[in-house]
């Protein structure tokens, strides 16, 4: 039998959102957010020559590059104040992540509560500042280096004066986009930070699908081909949906205890455990780990370079059996290395034990901690397989038929996740506003 919650959230219609204006304004105030950060996009770097830099992308639109303006939603290729986008803080907040796990202070701290997650946070900032004045150092220099070829130098003037005004101004519009992220994630609908990445790839969208078409109607790709992707892309997410909504649900018991004259506790509850617990992160950090080392190479064989340094680049190419394997391997190997760092079975079983719960079967204490990483495995074999599944074969049909990052793996992945994480946020919401309204109306029956 359904739930009272679930029943109404099938109740829920236009009327129901038409009277929660909280959730209004929420939702206005995000989609007022997305579009400053969209026009923050077309805001250029100073000392940038446009028609350089553009040569010089649709040259590597295929390596490192390309992924991350993919991610950008454009800005990276347009060299703008938004370059770097989210991703120095994404990296910053992994990193602290990882500290907690190792770093028993930071482990500590993380146990404080609200004020340690404060302090937390804080040193997330810090560290997203370090992480992006290095990133856009890089880049001022690496533009200073880069050349069309007939179309001249990215940068019009160089020197020490365009890498100061290059790290100031990537270094603020990241810190920028981080503040807008946290407002949107308090005052908005939604994670902040994932739906600026959720805005960046889909912005592109509607061009990927119009240089898809308009490959077809030049004959550069067939029109049973085109079907096909669009019947894989379609697949694709609804293989996404499936796996990401799919939990495995282990029984907890409390038993029961008196309190005075009544009878207390007995209730069975459920510990969900998501098959995918890594998310999107394996995909993203094995690309970005893998694309430097492809980019640098592709670099190095344009140049005069050795000859071992082509034959590698070769091997390492896009949709090569080498560069599949390694990249199936780093995703396998992120899925588990940041599932043993997001869920620790010893602290679950620790909690089950201090608040009276166990699992029917299992001894609480240390048998259930084994119990829970036993299971948890097994899901991370099946979450890895279906990220590498995901991910390789859109690697393999953008190395072959030259499709649009766009129609890849990890976008997709990107785009479904944080679609399904803000529409469950609505529904909540929305959720909310009933109970509200039924609150008060048994509050005036009570009166009367």
């Amino acid at each position: 039998m359904a739930s009272a919650a679930e029943q109404m959230a099938r109740n829920m219609n236009f009327g129901a959102f038409r009277k929660a204006t909280d959730l209004q304004k929420r939702i206005w105030f995000t989609l007022g957010a997305l579009i400053v950060y969209r026009l923050g996009t077309y805001i250029p770097l100073p000392g940038i020559d446009p028609v350089a830099l553009e040569e010089i992308f649709r040259q590597n639109a295929g390596g490192l590059l390309g992924m991350f303006d993919m991610f950008t939603g454009g800005a990276l290729s347009r060299m703008t104040i938004f370059a770097l986008n989210i991703m120095p803080y994404i990296s910053a907040a992994i990193i602290m992540q990882l500290m907690t796990a190792i770093s028993p202070t930071l482990e500590q701290m993380k146990k404080e509560g609200e004020s340690g997650r404060k302090r937390i946070n804080q040193y997330t900032r810090y560290l997203t500042v370090v992480i992006t004045m290095m990133q856009a150092y890089g880049i001022a220099v690496g533009l200073e280096s880069m050349s069309g070829g007939s179309a001249g130098s990215a940068v019009m003037d160089g020197g020490w004066f365009f890498r100061f005004t290059t790290v100031v101004t990537l270094t603020g519009g990241t810190m920028f986009l981080m503040w807008l992220g946290e407002q949107i994630t308090q005052r908005g609908v939604g994670n902040g930070i994932s739906l600026i990445i959720f805005a960046g790839i889909v912005a592109n969208l509607p061009s990927a699908l119009a240089g898809t078409l308009e490959l077809g109607r030049t004959g550069a790709l067939s029109t049973i081909f085109i079907i096909g992707l669009l019947a894989m892309a379609v697949a694709v997410i609804f293989v996404i949906v499936f796996i990401e909504r799919a939990q495995r649900r282990i029984v907890v018991q409390y038993p029961k205890r008196q309190q005075g004259n009544r009878m207390m506790g007995g209730e069975s509850s459920h510990l969900p455990l998501k098959i995918n617990t890594s998310g999107v992160i394996p995909p993203i950090f094995a690309g970005s780990i893998l694309g430097l080392p492809v980019t640098i190479l592709g670099f190095s064989a344009a140049g005069a370079g050795p000859e071992w340094v082509t034959t590698l680049t070769a091997w390492m190419g896009r949709g090569q059996p080498a560069y599949l394997l390694i990249y199936i391997g780093l995703i396998v190997f992120f899925a588990f290395f940041y599932t043993a760092v997001v869920f620790n079975p010893q602290d679950t079983a620790d909690n089950l034990k201090k608040y009276g719960g166990f699992v029917p079967g299992i001894r609480p204490g240390k048998n259930t901690a084994e119990y829970l990483d036993k299971v948890l495995t097994r899901l991370t074999v099946v979450g890895a397989a279906y990220l590498a599944a995901v991910c390789l074969l859109p690697e393999i049909l953008m190395s072959q038929y030259a499709v649009p990052f766009y129609f890849g793996g990890t976008s997709l992945l990107i785009v479904v996740t944080v679609t399904l994480d803000t529409v469950a946020q609505v529904q909540s919401h929305m959720l909310a506003h009933q109970y509200e309204g039924l609150i008060k109306k048994a509050k005036l029956r009570g009166r009367n």
